[in-house]
């Protein structure tokens, strides 16, 4: 099915709103976490057309509701998840997705922020917890700017880092706020190192 996604979309999609991905070497082998910013639905449509690996998208139930939709984000490979509760059924699937080698993408803010500078919004725990908890390196990712029809999107992907002083430890609230923020700072450190070096340019 994600083949047939690939294929099928990536002509007209890559057309409508052309990407290209830098730093895919950065992404290591086996499971990991990518944590990236989000602009827009098609954040993670374009990186699925940009790599050839199947990656595992984690995006609100929402998007899931009418027909059309349930088929085309099952078939990009997305867990629907109910943001309004603890839902344990999704949780429990990106365990499963990690520990069997497999790559989770995550934007932790938890909905689209689109503001001038690309800020990043408030950066929430799960990228963390699943990280700790299924011992998985984290892969920081920048979308440049919302995607628009015929305008080019770049989106930069960073150097992984791990939050091993974290594994093997119970995880309250003070121990996720302290591991989320090292997420933050480091999304934040390429989301700069990025806009630095486009001003360069």
């Amino acid at each position: 099915m994600f083949r047939f996604f690939q294929i099928v979309c990536y002509l007209p999609i890559k057309t409508l709103f052309p990407s290209k991905v830098y730093g895919k070497k950065n992404l290591p082998k086996g499971g990991c976490i990518i944590a990236s910013n989000h602009t827009s639905n098609l954040d993670a449509i374009m990186l699925a057309l940009n790599t050839w690996e199947k990656k595992r998208y984690l995006a609100k139930k929402e998007l899931f509701e009418r027909k059309i939709s349930n088929l085309f984000y099952t078939g990009l490979g997305c867990i629907k998840i109910d943001r309004s509760k603890s839902d344990v059924s999704a949780i429990k699937t990106c365990l499963k997705i990690l520990k069997d080698g497999k790559k989770l993408v995550i934007f932790p803010e938890g909905t689209r922020v689109n503001n001038e500078n690309m800020q990043l919004g408030e950066v929430k725990h799960g990228v963390a917890m699943f990280a700790c908890k299924a011992k998985v390196p984290i892969v920081p990712m920048f979308v440049s700017r919302k995607p628009k029809l015929f305008r080019k999107t770049k989106i930069y992907i960073g150097q992984p880092f791990e939050l091993n002083e974290f594994y093997d430890k119970k995880l309250p609230q003070e121990e996720l706020d302290k591991a989320s923020l090292i997420v933050e700072d480091k999304m934040n450190e390429l989301r700069e190192n990025v806009l630095n070096s486009l001003t360069k340019k």
